[in-house]
């Protein structure tokens, strides 16, 4: 009977020990419990918010493409805002879980702050680059004044814009000192006028002048026939008659055209013998007896 007793004891030791779940698997079970449905909850916003990033992301270039705007602020746009996006996902899955992202915020606006002041001029010139590709005052190829540098554009990037001059000069400008000026675009209408002056003297007949000078300039095939070509007195000097000299050619005509002109005005003049006057002076001596 005590041996029966004994063994139904030790059965029951046996069942209870294989009954009772250890210590760990319990606290395991409860954190199971308490933070499964959350952090299910994070990985599906995590996954879910990535590809509507992305969507957006897509539908952004889209946009941007429509518009013509420049390659290199879409693919930056893009970016940017997917990155803000992610930052935004990763953020709202971690606050699901119960991980206090103020202190990320905080960290995070502290680190652009500091990012910030410490590019404050590239930034600058960043900032001054993307609307020069959005408004385009000027494109590549064009002829250009700006930032007290004047010739012909040849690369526009982010943050810098390069030109060479007449004499072939290469100039990097600061896009933000570029667009905090002036800028004369020489090539944007297609058209310039010479300003063009013809001098004759006092003794000369000033219609004939200008009806050499008109037939002359007319010659000339770089000299466009609209906007007509114009010639007339310009001022009336000391020494001379100044006559304006006024023909419109393509803007990319221009340099030629100006020294063509110039030369044939002045064999025109000779050639009708018209007197090209200088500054001269009369000096008279007086003999006094002493």
């Amino acid at each position: 009977m005590e041996t029966t007793n004994a063994a139904q004891g030790a059965m029951n030791n046996v069942q209870q020990m294989f009954t009772t779940k250890p210590e760990w698997l319990v606290k395991a079970q409860e954190i199971l419990a308490e933070f499964g449905l959350k952090i299910v909850a994070a990985i599906l916003i995590f996954i879910i918010g990535r590809w509507v990033a992305k969507q957006l992301k897509m539908l952004l270039q889209k946009a941007m493409e429509r518009a013509k705007v420049d390659a290199a602020i879409v693919g930056f746009a893009s970016s940017l805002v997917h990155a803000a996006l992610m930052i935004f996902v990763v953020l709202a899955a971690l606050g699901q879980i119960g991980v206090q992202t103020t202190s990320f915020i905080a960290v995070l606006g502290a680190a652009g702050l500091a990012v910030g002041l410490a590019l404050q001029g590239s930034l600058a010139n960043f900032a001054a680059g993307v609307l020069i590709l959005l408004f385009r005052p000027f494109k590549v190829g064009d002829f250009v004044e700006g930032a007290g540098a004047t010739g012909v554009i040849k690369v526009i990037h982010i943050f810098t814009t390069t030109m060479n001059t007449v004499d072939n000069k290469r100039v990097i400008i600061p896009n933000a000192k570029m667009m905090g000026d002036n800028i004369i675009n020489y090539s944007a209408e297609g058209t310039r006028r010479l300003d063009l002056t013809a001098c004759i003297s006092y003794g000369d007949s000033i219609d004939a002048a200008k009806t050499a000078l008109m037939d002359e300039i007319c010659k000339n095939e770089l000299v466009l026939k609209d906007p007509a070509p114009f010639v007339g007195v310009l001022a009336m000097n000391d020494s001379s008659i100044d006559l304006a000299v006024r023909p419109w050619v393509k803007a990319a005509d221009y340099w030629p055209a100006l020294f063509a002109l110039n030369e044939a005005i002045k064999k025109r003049l000779e050639a009708e013998g018209l007197t090209i006057p200088f500054p001269q002076r009369d000096v008279h001596l007086y003999k006094h007896d002493a």
